[in-house]
């Protein structure tokens, strides 16, 4: 099986920095784009970042210049640095790895979402 596993989250002062990391392992065969995404109570889960294979980068516009997305493809791991962290940051920020990798229908390309971390930031 796959697994992604999301970690850093906390409570954190207005201001200050966080860093999520999250890894794949298992049974994968291949990781192409990963990325963060977030989902605040009361709303649709969103886009925070995303990075391709090549190094690629997406940023929502509410995060650019205070965000950073990396990734370490021989780790299999991506992270999400959050630099002045604002209230409206607080949410559960769960880890989205495409990947091919055993399905219920066999070895298939999708998408794989960790269980999410919690990110509160305080004013």
């Amino acid at each position: 099986q796959v697994q992604v596993v999301e970690s850093g989250g906390g409570l954190v002062q207005a201001g200050g920095s966080l860093r999520l990391s999250c890894v794949a392992s298992g049974s994968i065969v291949k990781i192409n784009g990963m990325g963060w995404y977030r989902q605040a109570p009361g709303k649709q889960r969103e886009l925070v970042a995303t990075i391709t294979t090549t190094g690629g980068i997406n940023y929502a516009e509410s995060v650019k210049g205070r965000f950073t997305i990396s990734r370490d493809n021989a780790k299999r791991t991506v992270y999400l640095q959050m630099n002045s962290l604002k209230p409206e940051d607080t949410a559960v920020y769960y880890c989205n790895t495409e990947a091919v990798g055993p399905t219920t229908y066999g070895i298939r390309r999708q998408d794989y979402w960790g269980q999410g971390t919690q990110v509160t930031v305080s004013s």
